[in-house]
């Protein structure tokens, strides 16, 4: 869409890789502007696939972890396709409008999602297609985005609101801190068309919208433990990220990796768990996806994610070995050399339904 390649593009001082708008200019900055709901992030990395069809939404459900049919119009949720074995396969946010069924989804994953929903369609009443012409996603607060004349194709304004880190219906919370970071974090994504978008291309060019890019988007939601289908490796379990909170519904019907879901859920632990690092801030060097954590001479785990934040300075999230003590200090391996890193618990290695987890204390900020 040319007008989202505008708006882009808009500010003095972008950077733009790949059609994402990376930053703005000034990227801690942003974050606190994208926090207060003084800027929109346009999320040049988001894909929009349409389902238009009598049978989308119970369709939807019966191959995905979501219970998608209850949807009324303008409600959304979140939901992931997962392998036979119950690892992730793919993630999508969906708004419902009425008639046609908007899936927000990762670039890196659309097409393989796109082709997996197409092979999926037999004799039912359901078109999957790209919309991603038509229509384009940006983030930010509720209030943010109150101010945006989000695209309703089908009469309902299709605006997503991310429940993380809320326990939705048929979910569960891994998560033991106290308080949790996510509830710091009021995140929601609408679609926009190519209307929308010159107008708010406009808005930034006269000074009156402020834009923050992906780097503070992604740092945010780090800062809020959030996992996103970018995290996934080929090993991924809903449990090991915490995800049955918002995108698993544990009481509904057969779906693809069900089993592996409930026998992890209700009579083991998942194999890995995901720990939130504070990095060494004295290190000028940011680990990478991939990048080996070790606990002593013995690699636990590899890095998901990381970033630097406006308060806390370095952070990740990585996935270690389930049975990594808790209370040991880290180090993770950079292309420039080792980092130290503190661990705080997200899901812990007792986690499981059987499970009876005392909430912890958060560690401090530091500023």
């Amino acid at each position: 869409m040319d007008a989202f390649v505008a708006l882009l593009h808009a500010p003095d001082g972008a950077v733009v890789v790949d059609g994402v708008l990376v930053h703005a200019g000034s990227p801690l900055a942003e974050q606190r502007a994208l926090a207060s709901g003084a800027a929109l992030a346009p999320l040049g990395d988001r894909v929009v696939l349409a389902v238009p069809g009598e049978d989308r939404l119970s369709w939807l459900e019966s191959f995905s972890t979501q219970r998608v049919s209850v949807l009324r119009p303008g409600q959304g949720a979140e939901l992931l396709i997962l392998d036979p074995a119950g690892r992730v396969e793919h993630a999508a946010s969906v708004v419902d409008d009425g008639a046609t069924a908007w899936l927000i989804v990762d670039r890196t994953d659309a097409a393989g999602l796109l082709d997996f929903l197409k092979k999926m369609r037999f004799r039912l009443r359901v078109d999957p297609r790209d919309a991603s012409e038509e229509l384009a996603v940006v983030g930010g607060t509720a209030a943010a985005l109150a101010e945006v004349q989000a695209a309703a194709p089908g009469g309902v304004p299709v605006v997503w609101h991310d429940p993380w880190p809320g326990v939705t219906d048929g979910g569960w919370a891994y998560g033991i801190a106290d308080p949790h970071p996510g509830t710091e974090r009021d995140w929601a994504e609408a679609l926009v068309d190519a209307g929308e978008a010159t107008r708010l291309a406009s808005a930034v060019a006269s000074g009156a919208l402020r834009l923050a890019g992906s780097a503070a988007a992604d740092a945010l939601r780090i800062a809020a433990w959030r996992p996103r289908i970018t995290d996934a490796d080929e090993r991924m379990l809903p449990h090991e990220v915490d995800w049955l909170r918002s995108a698993v519904h544990l009481a509904k019907g057969c779906y693809r990796g069900q089993e592996t879901v409930a026998k992890v859920h209700n009579l083991g632990h998942p194999p890995r768990r995901l720990v939130a690092l504070q990095l060494d801030g004295s290190e000028s060097s940011l680990p990478s996806h991939g990048d080996a954590v070790r606990a002593g001479d013995a690699v636990v785990g590899a890095v998901v994610v990381a970033a630097v934040h406006y308060e806390q300075g370095p952070i990740a999230l990585a996935l270690v070995r389930r049975n990594t003590p808790v209370d040991v200090d880290l180090v993770v391996d950079t292309a420039d050399g080792p980092v130290a890193a503190a661990q705080e618990v997200v899901v812990p290695p007792e986690a499981g339904s059987v499970a009876s987890v005392p909430r912890i204390p958060r560690l401090g900020r530091r500023r």
